[in-house]
């Protein structure tokens, strides 16, 4: 596995490997668990080739988060690609993704703007902007991004779509399901953050969503299921809940009830040091 930091490598290195066939894109902000190295195996299953970006990117972090604190692992999480047969990892800096003078962002609205959009002002604007860069300098064939993040997921591919980017094209930006952990929480790097007897408690969480989703589709309202859920939740041990909503799959419009399109079950919640986030799918259902 070659590693590059710099722009003009890189796009050497791209070019040579697109000769071999199409060239897929992770990007992640490393600290890799099993949910990102799903990921690549989903690309190196779809690809001639596989890029990796690691960049803790400082524009989605808002005050008082936890940029210094977010695990940064290159040296191991090297390993664990190349294990992978990932040909390229891309580890900029943040002086070569910003350089001096760096003045311009993206902004994607609609999509961005409730749920963590709401909670982390200018967060969304951040992954837009690093994304469309990410996407510019590697100039990849298809991006593939996990579904945990599904707001994430919904901005990227508007942004794709509006700004007519053809490498990747918005059709080539792939969800792939979240990975899991035996009990059920969403891997997570944000994980790491819990302690024992929190990590335990984590479970109430997945918990509480499939016993709301099963709600749902039984036709209890979207308020009445809800309520169920935050209170599920924070008798868990959970200290707070930023959100918990349905909403339309694709606009993220918030829903009344399961109904005639995809649904998206989304909740934030907080616990130790943790802010935790999953979502679940809610099938529409035929009345």
């Amino acid at each position: 596995m070659q590693t590059v930091n710099r722009i003009d490598p890189l796009r050497s290195a791209v070019e040579a490997l697109r000769r071999d066939g199409p060239v897929a894109l992770v990007p992640t902000m490393g600290a890799l668990h099993d949910g990102h190295l799903t990921l690549v195996r989903e690309a190196r299953a779809r690809a001639a080739h596989v890029v990796v970006s690691i960049f803790v990117n400082p524009l989605q972090f808002g005050a008082g988060e936890d940029l210094d604190a977010y695990p940064r692992q290159l040296e191991r999480d090297s390993a664990l690609l190349a294990g992978e047969g990932v040909s390229l990892l891309w580890a900029p800096t943040v002086d070569v993704m910003y350089p001096a003078g760096f003045a311009t962002g993206i902004s994607v609205a609609g999509v961005s703007e409730g749920l963590c959009g709401a909670a982390r002002p200018g967060h969304f604007d951040g992954v837009a902007t690093v994304v469309c860069k990410l996407f510019n300098q590697v100039l990849p064939d298809l991006a593939l991004f996990g579904e945990k993040d599904w707001q994430q997921l919904a901005v990227i591919r508007r942004m794709a779509r509006d700004l007519d980017l053809s490498r990747p094209h918005a059709d080539a930006i792939l969800g792939v399901a979240t990975v899991r952990e035996a009990d059920g929480l969403a891997m997570s790097s944000r994980n790491a953050y819990l302690t024992a007897a929190e990590r335990a408690q984590a479970a109430a969480l997945p918990r509480a969503m499939q016993a709301a989703v099963a709600a749902l589709g039984a036709g209890v309202p979207a308020a009445e299921a809800l309520a169920q859920l935050r209170d599920a939740v924070l008798a868990g041990g959970f200290a707070a809940i930023d959100y918990a909503e349905l909403c339309d799959a694709a606009s993220l419009a918030p829903l009344d009830a399961a109904g005639g399109v995809p649904g998206r079950l989304l909740v934030a919640a907080r616990i130790g040091k943790a802010r935790l986030i999953d979502n679940l799918p809610v099938p529409a259902t035929r009345r």
